[in-house]
């Protein structure tokens, strides 16, 4: 049977529709899209941050529009296919009652509202995530090969989206550990399986990028609970607004009386839990917790249909979110209206005002792959962000970027130039300098390889390493100068000494095409004391030293 949606429902979900588009059209990206942009302008199964699915949002959305609104076009679709889902989620005819309600409850939820418009990975999960609830919903009542297939592409679909999508799948297995003997669920699980695996490739021929960086290449910190523990609670409230109290009373109080209803509750709880223990770990970011908004709107509205308090209550308290939310909107797109600087703010002013002075000259922005598509995206020239040591790999550790720079002139941007040909200022207040490169050259994707598995200082040896050169060019060993920094037990970089290298082989003047390199040094003294890692880097035609090396724990 055809599904008949309300007249309201679809009159309200219009007005939605409108709002956000009108949104995604008047205000300028934020960093993260001009990065995700970038992506799409490479279209590939992968990329360092994230897996594809946010570049095809982007990449389709070109297709119909220019600016902004090409890039958000397909999240303010996806926006409202999301609501629509969550309407058909909940099967009490009850509910064509309360259509304003539900509305305000959907809409008063602050990041889903945000990701209404803004195109962020998190987009397509929170859509493909509500997706796989109502497949996996008809699926138990209903196995079989068919709903094996629509399962399958949808967990595979929801994988493409973020990495995080895991826990969801992992939290609804657990609500039902039946599956495991159930053959249409192996089934689903090896269709999810088959179409992940342009991006298994991908990860494989890319050293598994994306995982070493999100597992193991992050800087930490020392455990702070005002930023870790409390910042997460406070995480909590913020993705909810004012309607939180009376939303988590709501699950609180919620029974599980069905296998949907369990596995709703056992994501919420799961990712909830799980996230809290990480916080004990690292600062949780409030959109990774964004997924939950999801099971807790299902969950919640079903309990406001036979409950008249709360239903009262998250009414009124959404009503009063909702202005706040529609007076911040436009505070995006008009900066007198919003209480702080944001990053919608001024950024098509400060990249007109460069590009008035230096023409189409590509710019090099250092240690920023935000400022780099952002520059890329408004000016409509090539950018690159050259990574050092003291900042971390990203997309343009990986792509062609570089390559399309290489022998140009360049304008280089840094915050630490001291004497440079000219400078400007953000609307955020930053300060940058920048010179001219005449005939840029660099070579950040020099790898440098370690074989031996334990590594101790205060020792007067030598040791070994090698450097792949990638490039389809000889490289001078004279442009090249090593160090090595030294890094305490959270990642974080303390210390930085020259480093001595020669090559094992005598007589060896450059690096060939597609080849390694010996070499052997021995440890400089550090400046700190019981360093916890050491990574060797290249600086190149007197550039500031790259990322080069991976980490290497020091006994």
């Amino acid at each position: 049977m055809p599904v008949r949606l309300p007249k309201l429902f679809l009159l309200l979900l219009g007005i939605i529709l409108v709002l956000n588009l009108l949104q995604a059209h008047f205000t300028e990206l934020i960093f993260d899209e001009a990065y995700y942009w970038h992506y799409a302008q490479n279209m590939a199964w992968g990329y360092f941050d994230h897996p594809p699915m946010v570049a095809l949002l982007v990449k389709i959305g070109s297709f119909f529009f220019k600016g902004e609104l090409g890039i958000r076009f397909m999240s303010c679709l996806l926006s409202v296919a999301t609501i629509t889902v969550l309407w058909l989620m909940i099967d009490d005819d009850g509910k064509r009652k309360y259509i304003t309600h539900f509305f305000v409850l959907v809409f008063s939820m602050t990041l889903m509202n945000a990701y209404g418009f803004f195109t962020l990975p998190d987009t397509p999960l929170l859509f493909f995530t509500a997706l796989f609830l109502l497949i996996y919903k008809r699926f138990i009542q209903e196995p079989s090969y068919l709903w094996g297939i629509i399962l399958g592409v949808t967990m595979a679909a929801l994988m493409y989206s973020k990495y995080h999508a895991v826990l969801v799948i992992l939290f609804v297995l657990l609500s039902n550990l039946r599956l495991l003997t159930n053959k249409f669920a192996w089934f689903a699980v090896g269709v999810a399986l088959l179409c992940y695996i342009p991006h298994f490739l991908w990860l494989y021929e890319n050293d598994f990028v994306s995982i070493r960086y999100h597992l193991f290449d992050r800087p930490n910190g020392a455990y702070d609970f005002e930023k870790y523990t409390l910042g997460f609670l406070i995480n909590l409230v913020a993705i909810f607004g004012l309607t939180f109290p009376w939303i988590y009373k709501a699950v609180f109080k919620t029974k599980s009386s069905s296998l949907f209803t369990k596995a709703l509750l056992y994501l919420t709880y799961g990712v909830l839990l799980f996230f809290f223990l990480s916080s004990f770990n690292r600062r949780v970011q409030t959109q990774w917790i964004i997924v939950v908004s999801i099971p807790m709107a299902v969950l919640v509205f079903q309990r406001m249909l036979t409950d008249t308090t709360l239903r009262k209550w998250i009414y009124r308290t959404g009503i009063a979110t909702i202005v706040i939310i529609l007076f911040l909107r436009i505070g995006l797109i008009y900066k007198p209206f919003f209480p702080v600087y944001y990053e919608t703010h001024g950024n098509r002013q400060w990249v007109s005002e460069l590009q008035a002075e230096i023409g189409d000259i590509p710019v090099i922005f250092e240690n920023s792959y935000r400022n780099a598509p952002m520059y890329a995206f408004y000016s409509g020239n090539p950018t690159f962000s050259l990574n050092t040591y003291m900042y971390r790999r990203n997309q343009y550790s990986i792509d062609d970027s570089e390559e399309k720079l290489q022998g140009k002139k360049v304008l280089y941007v840094s915050k630490y130039i001291k004497k440079g040909d000219l400078s400007f200022t953000k609307v955020d207040g930053a300060h940058y300098k920048a010179r001219y490169i005449r005939n840029f050259e660099s070579f950040r994707k020099l790898e440098v390889l370690v074989e031996k598995k334990e590594w101790a200082l205060g020792h007067e040896e030598e040791h070994l390493f090698k450097v792949y050169n990638p490039y389809d060019i000889d490289i001078d060993l004279k442009k090249l100068k090593f160090s090595i920094a030294y890094l305490n037990d959270y990642k974080q970089v303390k210390d930085v000494e020259p480093l001595k290298v020669h090559p094992v082989s005598e007589n060896i003047l450059s690096l060939k095409p597609n080849d390694t390199l010996n070499f052997s040094f021995m440890f400089p003294k550090p400046k700190i004391k019981d360093p916890g890692y050491f990574r060797i880097g290249i600086s190149e035609n007197k550039l500031p030293l790259g990322l080069n090396g991976k980490n290497i724990k020091l006994e």
